[in-house]
């Protein structure tokens, strides 16, 4: 093995793993847009005078499953019926 091969070897695998980080950092920089997107949807419904707390269940549980959501509500409702409430 040549020692000319080493350093050219070594520059591939920097462009390479160069490339990966600029990559990552692009989606970072659009998960951080995206999320200041949200928080501006957020900002608006709450200026037409809705309950934020309550979207964010709602949209939590759109992505549930509705048999484990109705199961929960189940349990839920028979818990708070043995507490009097």
């Amino acid at each position: 093995m040549d020692g000319s091969e080493t350093p050219e070897s070594y520059r591939v695998t920097a462009e390479e793993l160069r490339q990966f980080v600029e990559r990552w950092e692009r989606l970072d920089q659009e998960r951080a847009d995206i999320a200041d997107q949200q928080k501006e949807v957020m900002a608006e419904a709450k200026g037409r005078g809705y309950d934020t707390k309550v979207i964010r269940k709602v949209i939590a549980l759109r992505k549930r499953d509705k048999d484990d959501i109705a199961e929960e509500e189940a349990v839920l409702d028979m818990y708070k019926q043995a507490l009097g409430m």
